[in-house]
């Protein structure tokens, strides 16, 4: 269960961070509550998944998946280009996470 709700909370980051870049420095109401309930959520999500998964290894997860998730939203917005090597990173980024889940 906790690696359910770690892998969620880090969809969630990639929420708030993608919100947090709409807010025009807390300027639209909108994206800057979007912002505010996804940073609770996701952090609420990593803080019960730290309670029985090493912290390294769910902070490292949390981040992770929420890092490649923010990009990825940024290039299908067109706000970001994915090259051939930045896609190579992305995806070795993604083989670590898988590989901390599965020494875990």
């Amino acid at each position: 269960m906790a690696w359910i709700v770690l892998i969620a909370s880090g969809v969630l980051e990639a929420v708030w961070a993608t919100a947090l870049g709409a807010t025009k420095g807390f300027t639209r109401p909108g994206p800057t509550a979007v912002f505010g309930a996804a940073l609770v959520a996701s952090m609420a999500g990593l803080a019960y998944a730290m309670q029985s998964l090493p912290t390294g290894t769910a902070y490292a997860v949390w981040v992770g998946i929420g890092a490649v998730l923010t990009v990825l939203v940024a290039v299908a917005r067109g706000q970001d280009r994915l090259s051939p090597l930045r896609a190579a990173v992305l995806a070795g980024l993604i083989g670590c996470v898988i590989g901390l889940k599965a020494v875990s």
